[in-house]
This record gives C-alpha cells, structure tokens and sequence, in this order.
C-alpha cells in the first residue's frame, strides 16, 4: 500500500524584480513538512530555514532600489551574503511536493540556481484553489490571510509568507475539505520552460 504520509515543501522567495534573467533572488525560504496525501491534513514540520543573498549582476543591482519598496529588505542585510547551496538541495531532494503562492514565480527564479527543481512536483496555492469562486476579491495572499483572520499585515519576508501560507491551508474550504487538498486535487502544475526553449519550440 502507498504511503500516505508525504514530505511538503513550502517555499517563498523575495527578489530584485520580476524578471528572472535579469533579476535575482535575495531571499529564500523553506518549510519542509509531513502531510497525509488523502486529507491534505499538515501532521508535523520537520525542519524551516530563511537564506539572504546578495545580487551579483548588473541588472539586478540596479533594480534593487525599487524592488526594495515591496519587501523591505535593506541592501545592508544581503551585502556579503550567499546562499547556503548545500542546506538548500537536502529540502528539494527530501520533498515529495512543493507549494508556493503564485508558485510559477518562485519555480521561475529558482530554476536559474537549482535547475532540479524542475523535477519536483510543484503545486501552486494561488491557483489551485477556486478562490473567487468562493466569494474572495481576489486569489492574493494578503486578501486571503484577512478573510481567514490569520493576520491583516504582510510583512513580505519569505518566512513570515510561508508561515502564514501554512495556516491557511490547514483552514476548511466552504466545501467542506482542507485548503491543502484541494491544492493536491487540483494537480501539479506543468514543468517550467524558460523562455529561450518557447521561443525555439514556437
């Protein structure tokens, strides 16, 4: 019989901009925890982490300014820092799933430092749930983070994101099922393509 019982990845990433060749992440962070595959109920975290770094091209410098309005992370915070490249492979080789808000973002900006990610089963939680349909303004966290009396401030760091993200899921849809199952039911996006493979396949 197939286990039930899987390892979760919950991820957030703050960056220098939208764009993911020519902006970077400057933070990261993980949540790795075990849920049952048939009710979507969270059972335990097993290990969280929160990495700073700072951006080394060109572009992504220069949009930093500007992108520092949205999170609120000081340049002096990431000056000199680098990601921790081991720590963060053991999350995605132990995660049977990963889940993140608008997760098309983060997987796109990720895929540019750990191109395996590509492999991992990825679940977006914007997408994966008929928010509107269930008489929410809109699928944004912050809005559903309200609605859910989880909390009415976003601080925009990763780590509070996720840590917020995963109360959320562990709330009851108005069908009835756990946020995270629906998420699961919904199925896993498609692999990414960066851009300059479209463009060929086009």
């Amino acid at each position: 019989m197939r286990s039930i019982e899987k390892y979760g990845l919950i991820l957030d990433v703050e960056t220098t901009g939208l764009g993911p060749t020519k902006d970077e992440v400057i933070e990261l962070a993980l949540k790795l925890f075990t849920y049952r595959s048939d009710s979507g109920e969270i059972i335990d975290i097993i290990e969280e982490d929160s990495f700073l770094r700072e951006p080394l091209s060109e572009s992504a410098r220069f949009n930093y300014d500007q992108a520092y309005r949205v999170h609120g992370i000081p340049y002096e915070l990431v000056k000199g820092k680098s990601f921790f490249d081991g720590k963060i492979k053991t999350y995605f080789h132990r995660a049977d799933t990963v889940f993140a808000h608008n997760a098309s973002f983060d997987r796109s900006f990720l895929y540019h430092m750990y191109p395996e990610v590509n492999e991992l089963k990825w679940y977006c939680t914007m997408r994966g749930v008929p928010w509107k349909n269930y008489g929410f303004p809109n699928g944004k966290l912050l809005t559903l983070l309200q609605a859910h009396n989880i909390t009415n401030y976003q601080t925009h760091r990763a780590l509070d994101d996720i840590t917020y993200l995963m109360e959320l899921l562990k709330k009851e849809s108005p069908n009835g099922n756990l946020y995270l199952q629906e998420v699961l039911e919904k199925g896993p996006m498609r692999k990414y393509q960066p851009a300059a493979a479209r463009t060929k396949m086009g």
